[in-house]
């Protein structure tokens, strides 16, 4: 059976540009920084790696999220990539930015939240900021990283992969 021809939408349809993105698959991260308040988090799938040397990582931030101005100009900041198991965490922070009762996570030597359990965690320093459109592209020197075995939350067509 053959596969249908592709239909041709005007790129300033959002919706449809939007569900386009979608096709792609992507793991799911929660970036986690120091807060005036306290610790904060947001969830993300814009993560990427960048280069091996230096090892630098990269996630953008949309400029109309609440949480912009303290993930915008954090110095110090992680990023957890979560697993299957994680998806709770993963709705919980993309809910509410401060919301850590129940987490296990601890402060690292910048005082960043860091998740406890994640398959992996690269505790970044701000190397860089470029302007994205509607989103800042941030880009992290890694630290420090950690590694655990299990299976990636996966994210597509706006729902999780079971």
């Amino acid at each position: 059976m053959g596969q249908a021809l592709a239909k041709e939408y005007p790129v300033d349809n959002k919706v449809l540009f939007r569900q386009a993105l979608g096709q792609f698959a992507t793991g799911v991260t929660i970036v986690t920084a120091q807060g005036p308040n306290g610790p904060m988090a947001i969830t993300a799938n814009s993560f990427n790696s960048v280069s091996l040397d230096p090892q630098l990582v990269l996630w953008s931030s949309s400029k109309d999220s609440k949480r912009y101005p303290v993930f915008s100009t954090a110095q110090h900041y992680a990023i957890h990539i979560l697993s299957t198991d994680q998806i709770d965490l993963c709705k919980r922070f993309a809910k509410a930015a401060d919301d850590f009762s129940g987490v296990d996570w601890s402060p690292s030597l910048h005082n960043v939240p860091l998740i406890n359990g994640c398959l992996a965690r690269f505790e970044c320093g701000l190397s860089a900021h470029h302007d994205g459109g509607d989103h800042t592209i941030i880009v992290g020197q890694v630290h420090n990283f950690e590694i655990n075995a299990g299976n990636p939350l996966i994210f597509a067509q706006g729902d999780f992969l079971k």
